[in-house]
């Protein structure tokens, strides 16, 4: 189905520049701003992005996972074709692990598992929804690290077992706790920010050539 081009999101690029914090022959680790796309969307003032702007000095470097537009956080990007198939199948079998930190509205449990199905919204795209009949099986981790009662928000680690789009968003708004600063399954009178609270700050996984397990951290500006 074509989608006509004012229909379509046109998502300022964030001009902040993107930082390697792992690089060698095969493969970088990278963070991308916030407020800026994976990869090109689909309308034409869409193009500026996270690999975009890589690929002008590493024209070989491929995308194997993404950060939705809002997310700040680490990306890893393979640098040839056998280390996309490795990190590909390694993505599959989910032994790459990724940590996430977020500042979330209310006094979150102390830790505990969210395991609700995701399916995509068809009647208000790009959204995605909790459905039990249609959705994909998704499940999310968390603890949180110290609730704020001043302003009533707790910071909390997530560990995404899946890899749905929007999991994290869409899994703390159904507990009642969405991320500060979403307006997609926020309360959108109370997500006003400068920005959304979620920051993918870590990733390990088994190198491609070495099989040596690769860590590599950043903690997020807020």
């Amino acid at each position: 189905m074509s989608v006509a081009l004012d229909e379509l999101a046109i998502l300022p690029a964030s001009q902040q520049a993107y930082k390697i914090y792992y690089e060698d022959d095969v493969l970088l680790v990278v963070e991308k701003p916030y407020q800026l796309l994976t990869v090109p969307g689909r309308h034409p003032a869409n193009r500026d992005c996270l690999i975009s702007r890589v690929q002008r000095t590493f024209p070989s470097a491929q995308v194997v996972h993404r950060l939705d537009y809002d997310t700040s956080g680490l990306v890893v990007l393979p640098l040839n074709k056998p280390a996309l198939s490795a990190l590909s199948k390694q993505f599959q079998a989910r032994t790459i692990e990724k940590e996430y930190l977020a500042i979330v509205h209310g006094e979150l449990p102390l830790a505990g598992e969210i395991n609700l199905p995701i399916a995509a919204d068809e009647t208000n795209r790009p959204l995605y929804k909790v459905c039990q009949q249609t959705g994909k099986p998704s499940l999310t981790v968390y603890q949180r690290l110290n609730y704020d009662p001043a302003t009533h928000t707790s910071r909390v680690l997530l560990q995404p077992v899946t890899g749905r789009s929007h999991q994290l968003r869409l899994h703390l708004a159904a507990l009642g706790h969405p991320i500060v600063g979403d307006v997609f399954y926020g309360n959108t009178a109370i997500s006003v920010g400068s920005r959304l609270m979620l920051h993918a700050w870590q990733i390990s996984l088994q190198h491609p050539v070495t099989q040596q397990r690769i860590k590599v951290e950043v903690l997020p500006s807020f």
